[in-house]
């Protein structure tokens, strides 16, 4: 329980009320059709609010159906115990910035944190208590459609956003004006699932489990996250609904985490389908492995009485659980969602959140805020000097996405509206002065059953009806007109997010094929790649002088494309995941386990590696990304070349802007460890810091190194995990990305 506010309101409450009020505490409902026409609507969500048989309510759309239905739950209950509301606000509510997975392209925190500020204002104007983010599961396999959402393929840059964007949710109080409680999700290796398919399982070393999935959650415990989310995946075998020693040993445990826990969308009821047993066996499981709150699937309101009283004995589960442990556990988790309410200031007030003071933020300065961004963003992977734009150039503007509003949202941009969109056909022309030469050249996708399951959620992708020969003839024909050509490819918005793996994430054909005709022109083509994962672009770098990743961008997306394709803004954004080279070449990161016959970059038979692999391709590495100037690196410098174990070594590396144009660098550490106890990363990332340099300047960067930075995992299981470090030396890189480094060695004594 919460003690930090009211926590002897909490005691009273749970000391007056009776099993069924508890029971229904644990109730998390979706608004669904709400209360109709009013409080004489009997729908079966008014019902269970008469009842007093709900605690929570997600997807309310406005202040006026949250104030509705507190007003309904009030009166249903007893005690006059308020609901909390909901939603889903992954990057951005009615103002949407660019995706996750596109903001950590950022590597900005500063950045990260006020996107995450400005979009908890919004969504408390609309009375909003939770949201369901930051999203942090590490994903390093591209076919996965939730990469969309994460902070790329990092523990460490994923710690630093999931600290962020907490601060920027919560503020220091999430019970202040303007703030929401954020929700740390999805516990746990979500990220991690066979064969990159949505909802399927994990099988990992514990090691592996400490290092890379579960640090991004202690960063945002260690950041105040209020609550958390369970993941629907098994880990080990074990489903993480049911996960007690992952919940109540490690989150809780090690943590010392004292928020709440909640259900994912009816992730107790699928237990069963996991194989744990009954109906009631897998809401006790659930319970008991420190699940607080049942989404949507109500299995705790249809099994917890009759097991309060009986208790329940299964053992084909190996489960024999007394009623009297039943209740103390019904107890815990209510304490629980009463202690999130108390922080929340809603025992003390009801009405807090949904009064609508303070009003929501002034649009113009978010769309700002999502403009810049996306400029941000976006990661330049090519430019043979043809970016930015030379003044009053004759551009022409082709590709299925040049005038796209709706999928430039991305997924989970469950508030925001395509008309919001400026599309990168009027964004140009905006800046230019003059509208580009345009034809769409091509459809999105080929094949009409995927265009039927890209519209799942509304029409976003729509068929030209002319033959494709017609279409390439006239995306020819504006080329040829042009002094440089923008190509606008890439994914439709469902193309990514839940539910939306991949078996091959590539460009689509018809958007292949259209490269090739745009390149037989010989006209310079900048090619931009709206997506929302790490699509391979194997050889399309070879088709075209300049090449930016722009990502599902948001609302401000193309206007945040355009200002880097004229010069408005620098192009800064470096890749949070490995492009891998080919489709098949994921998952991948820069902190693979090496090998006795390591992968040399080419094929070489008896190495690991990949014999369709054409030797001229290679994958953009973790942290890749250009400016429109050079930034040299002096060779890295330490202060000592040995240490003791509790020294603080000064690691320095002096920057140089020796081009025309002000530069955003990212300075980026990464640590190996060539002799230890067990296999580690041929490098991982232990620090990074971005600076500023105007052109001609030169400055020292200065990282401080401890001995913690070596630390790694023994895990023979969860319960003897041990973390050791061991003398000796390790191998400090020092560059703008995960490959072109320069290294400096340190030697730590015993």
């Amino acid at each position: 329980m919460d003690r930090r506010r009211g926590g002897e309101t909490v005691d009273r409450l749970m000391a007056q009320m009776t099993l069924a009020e508890k029971i229904g505490q644990l109730n998390l409902l979706a608004a669904g059709e709400g209360l109709v026409t009013g409080a004489a609507t009997a729908t079966p969500l008014a019902k269970r609010l008469d009842a007093g048989q709900v605690g929570a309510i997600f997807g309310t759309k406005s202040l006026a159906s949250a104030r509705d239905l507190q007003d309904r739950a009030l009166a249903g209950s007893r005690l006059k115990i308020p609901l909390f509301f909901a939603e889903d606000v992954i990057h951005g509510h009615r103002t949407v910035f660019p995706l996750p997975i596109a903001l950590a392209a950022s590597w900005d925190m500063a950045l990260i944190e006020a996107t995450a500020g400005f979009a908890a204002a919004e969504a408390s104007a609309e009375g909003l208590h939770q949201v369901y983010a930051p999203m942090i599961d590490v994903s390093r396999d591209a076919r996965w459609g939730r990469m969309a959402e994460s902070p790329g393929e990092d523990p460490h840059l994923a710690g630093a956003i999931a600290a962020a964007m907490t601060r920027g949710l919560q503020g220091d109080d999430p019970a202040s004006p303007g703030r929401v409680a954020a929700c740390l999700k999805h516990f746990v290796a979500y990220g991690a699932p066979l064969s990159g398919r949505d909802y399927d399982n994990a099988s990992l070393a514990w090691e592996d489990l400490l290092e890379i999935y579960l640090p991004p959650f202690a960063e945002g415990v260690a950041a105040g996250a209020a609550s958390v989310m369970a993941a629907f995946n098994a880990v080990n075998k074990l489903p993480m609904h049911a996960h007690e020693p992952l919940i109540e040993g490690w989150l809780r445990g090690t943590t010392g985490f004292e928020g709440l826990v909640v259900s994912d969308y009816t992730g107790i009821r699928e237990l069963t389908a996991h194989g744990l047993g009954s109906p009631a066996t897998v809401a006790l499981r659930a319970l008991a492995a420190g699940i607080d709150m049942d989404m949507v699937g109500e299995d705790y309101l249809a099994h917890l009485p009759a097991l309060a009283e009986a208790g329940l004995d299964a053992p084909e589960a190996g489960l024999s659980v007394p009623a009297e442990r039943v209740r103390a556990l019904i107890d815990r988790a209510c304490a629980r969602v009463l202690g999130f309410k108390a922080r929340l200031g809603l025992l003390g007030d009801p009405w807090r959140g949904l009064t609508g003071s303070p009003p929501a933020p002034d649009r113009a300065e978010g769309r700002a805020l999502a403009r810049k961004a996306a400029a941000r963003s976006a990661v330049l992977l090519k430019n043979d000097g043809l970016l930015p734009l030379a003044p009053g150039a004759r551009v022409a503007l082709i590709g299925p996405l040049a005038r796209d509003r709706a999928n430039m949202l991305g997924t989970w941009s469950v508030s925001g509206r395509a008309a919001d969109v400026t599309p990168l056909f009027e964004a140009m022309t905006a800046i230019a002065g003059r509208p580009p030469a345009h034809a769409p050249g091509c459809n999105l996708v080929e094949e009409d059953w995927l265009v039927d399951r890209l519209n799942v959620h509304g029409v976003t992708v729509t068929r030209d009806p002319r033959p494709e020969a017609e279409m390439l003839a006239e995306a020819v024909a504006v080329a040829q007109t042009a002094d440089v050509v923008v190509v606008a490819l890439g994914e439709a918005k469902e193309h990514a997010g839940e539910s939306s793996s991949r078996l091959c994430p590539d460009l689509p054909a018809p958007q292949r094929r259209l490269l090739d005709a745009l390149a037989a022109t010989g006209a310079p083509l900048v090619i931009a790649v709206f997506a929302g994962r790490a699509l391979a672009l194997g050889g399309v770098d070879g088709r075209c002088g300049a090449l930016l990743y722009a990502w599902h961008g948001g609302i401000a997306g193309p206007e945040g494309v355009a200002d880097l394709i004229f010069g408005r803004a620098e192009p800064s954004g470096r890749l949070p995941v490995t492009l891998p080279a080919a489709p098949g070449q994921t998952p991948v990161s820069h902190a693979e386990d090496p090998t006795g016959r390591p992968w040399t970059g080419r094929f070489v038979k008896f190495r690991t590696g990949w014999l369709d692999l054409p030797g001229d391709r290679q994958p953009y590495p973790f942290g890749f990304g250009l400016s429109y100037t050079e930034v040299d690196y002096a060779p890295p410098r330490l202060s000592a070349a040995e240490a003791g174990p509790e020294d603080r070594v000064r690691l320095s590396v002096t920057l140089t802007n020796t081009g025309p144009r002000p530069a955003t660098e990212t300075v980026q550490v990464y640590l190996s460890d060539p002799e230890a106890r067990i296999t580690r990363p041929a490098r991982h990332l232990v620090a990074f810091r971005q600076v500023d340099l105007a052109p001609g300047a030169t400055r020292e960067v200065v990282f401080e190194i401890g001995a913690d930075l070596a630390r790694y995992p023994l895990a023979p299981s969860l319960e003897e995990a041990r973390w050791v470090r061991d003398p000796g030396r390790v191998v400090l890189h020092v560059g703008p990305n995960s490959r072109d480094t320069r290294p400096v060695e340190l030697t730590w004594r015993a």
